[in-house]
């Protein structure tokens, strides 16, 4: 029995086994999922082909501590920002041995949001080593803590897929 809805304990599958034949590695940073996205590529037997490591950066310190994010970018942008999970993506690709890095930055909730960063708010960002990144501005409302984290464990798993299916690495 998987720890996660079979939806994302399905895309977790997808990636460690289609990065498994292709020799890839992740990394992954997060914040507002606490580590949830590594739970859910972990929870595949066979994941430590694929999985390098993980930072939860919770903290603004942590962020830039362990994944390099600018303290002007934090100041400028806040922690929730494109910006921020840009970078956190980046610091995730080139302080690890991974061929891909998606990081999360968001609200979860149910309190700290704001008019401008309402609570459900997560920004995405993954990165191949090849230079190749996305991100995306996911506005899931206030669904309520847990649905709003799982919410972009799947946005993330997806994200990580795309790169794939790009050719990237």
């Amino acid at each position: 029995m998987s720890l996660f809805p079979a939806d994302i304990e399905e895309l977790a599958r997808r990636i460690v086994s289609g990065f498994t034949v292709k020799g890839f590695m992740v990394s992954t940073a997060e914040s507002c999922t606490g580590g949830l996205i590594a739970g859910a590529l972990t929870e595949i037997a066979g994941s430590s082909a694929v999985v390098d490591r993980g930072f939860v950066t919770y903290t603004n310190e942590a962020k830039m501590d362990m994944l390099g994010v600018g303290a002007d970018t934090l100041t400028a942008f806040g922690a929730v920002s494109r910006q921020t999970a840009l970078q956190m993506a980046h610091g995730a690709l080139f302080r690890s041995r991974a061929d891909f890095a998606v990081a999360v930055t968001g609200i979860a909730g149910p309190g700290g949001g704001s008019t401008d960063k309402p609570v459900g708010l997560v920004h995405l960002a993954a990165k191949a080593r090849n230079g190749k990144t996305l991100h995306h501005e996911m506005r899931y409302g206030e669904i309520g803590r847990t649905e709003i984290r799982l919410a972009t464990v799947r946005t993330a798993l997806e994200m990580l897929l795309a790169l794939n299916q790009a050719g990237s690495a």
